[in-house]
């Protein structure tokens, strides 16, 4: 829920959705549309389909728990590198590193460096302390945080100036690596805008289409493409004119 949406928006979702499918059992055994329902508002549909579609794997094939290999995660549907190792840190307690923008941007600051994805993730690895994965991937999130910040980072009361390649001075090798975030595109007037409002739309029940193009606020030819890219996804049912949550 978190990805690209802030904490504010996704805690009232995340209770719900907790509240309604509190184990992968009751949301493997509940409808898409129903889950669909309680994500409206959050953005990005897909990732309520792949969790729905992990959840009826996890039921169905791991007894209801997340599996404790890499492989295993990798093989579930949306979760990819980052997710797996974060399963493994911190539900499992695994020794692996968790490589997110904030960690990526401070090992190619120490490093003074760009990185690309697979040296930071190697890096990130050799890093972490004997049985301490739990700990240490929470205190290099949150130093890249709070410290080791994008635009103002507090490189003269770092902790391990002495070892920074970077220190604050002339290009930031952080900007060039793997892993940091990039300008989004704009929402206002975006197809993301637009079909969440087509989703929104059919969330209390189904609509005609010409309904649900009025509602996405674009014009017809664009709407009806977005309208059919959400049929193509499995995030909407059409049945001739009308218009509904699978």
């Amino acid at each position: 829920m978190l990805q690209q949406t802030s904490v504010a928006r996704v805690m009232p979702k995340y209770d719900a959705f907790l509240e309604a499918f509190p184990t992968p059992e009751a949301l493997a055994q509940a409808s898409l549309g129903d889950a669909l329902r309680l994500w409206s508002g959050l953005g990005y549909p897909r990732r309520c389909r792949n969790l729905q579609a992990t959840a009826v794997v996890l039921h169905e094939q791991f007894n209801g728990r997340m599996p404790s290999s890499l492989d295993e995660l990798l093989a579930l549907p949306g979760i990819g590198q980052y997710t797996a190792r974060a399963v493994l840190a911190f539900a499992h307690r695994i020794d692996v590193a968790v490589v997110d923008v904030n960690v990526s941007r401070v090992l190619s600051r120490l490093e003074g460096v760009p990185m690309k994805a697979r040296a930071l993730q190697e890096l990130a690895d050799e890093l972490i302390p004997e049985g301490l994965a739990w700990e240490w991937n929470q205190v290099m999130m949150d130093f890249g945080a709070r410290h080791c910040t994008v635009r103002s980072p507090q490189c003269d009361s770092c902790p391990v100036r002495s070892q920074c390649r970077y220190k604050g001075v002339g290009e930031d090798p952080a900007q060039l690596s793997a892993g940091v975030s990039k300008p989004q595109a704009r929402f206002e007037g975006s197809d993301r805008q637009a079909r969440g409002r087509a989703m929104r739309a059919v969330s209390s029940g189904a609509m005609n289409i010409n309904d649900v193009v009025e509602a996405m606020r674009v014009e017809e030819q664009r709407a009806l493409a977005l309208i059919a890219s959400l049929v193509n996804e499995g995030l909407l049912q059409r049945t001739d004119a009308m218009i509904t949550l699978p």
